[in-house]
């Protein structure tokens, strides 16, 4: 198993190893002597499970003040998978990590609290399974834009298909009030 820190502290992508022969495979997908070995200590308390269709961009999302960390997969089809850091007083604050998940490569993203998330479909269809640090609290859940100009994501989408809410999210210079305090994560 690699776990590969990220420019944003906190940001891990995970590469689980994978046992594959002529019956098909086996991956351990969570085992939390090794995910906190690796720098993902979380302790996940729900578990979600979305699908989307080609062109679909999900996010950015965040919670405030019950921030939740996520430990995210794509099961089926692929994702272009997105983690900003938006913690006050973050070194990272503004910047944003990225990886291609799929269920060809295996590979998770772990976004800590504070950190906001967004995703879009690369596949005709993906679904995604994303472990969680809270329980969901929809009063603590706010937005940013997705195409914030002052965070450039180069998103692999250029017309994406968008919620309401997503498509009329604030910019994050709007969503101060939502930001957590930045701690630092440690070493991994």
């Amino acid at each position: 198993m690699k776990f590969t820190s990220t420019d944003v502290p906190g940001v891990i992508v995970i590469e689980p190893t994978v046992h594959r022969d002529e019956r098909g495979f086996f991956v351990e997908t969570y085992h939390a002597p090794r995910y906190a070995a690796g720098g993902v200590p979380a302790v996940f308390v729900q578990d979600n499970h979305s699908r989307s269709t080609r062109g679909t961009l999900r996010g950015l999302h965040g919670q405030h003040p019950r921030a939740q960390g996520k430990l995210v997969r794509a099961v089926r089809g692929a994702v272009w998978d997105v983690a900003v850091d938006v913690r006050r007083g973050s070194p990272a604050y503004g910047r944003f990590a990225a990886a291609e998940l799929s269920e060809e490569n295996f590979r998770q993203m772990y976004v800590p609290p504070g950190v906001i998330h967004g995703f879009c479909v690369l596949s005709d269809v993906a679904e995604i399974e994303y472990k969680c640090t809270d329980v969901y609290h929809p009063e603590d859940d706010f937005s940013v834009l997705w195409n914030d100009p002052d965070l450039a994501i180069p998103w692999p989408v250029r017309d994406p298909l968008l919620s309401e809410k997503d498509r009329n999210a604030p910019r994050l210079r709007d969503s101060q009030d939502k930001l957590v305090a930045y701690r630092d994560p440690g070493p991994p």
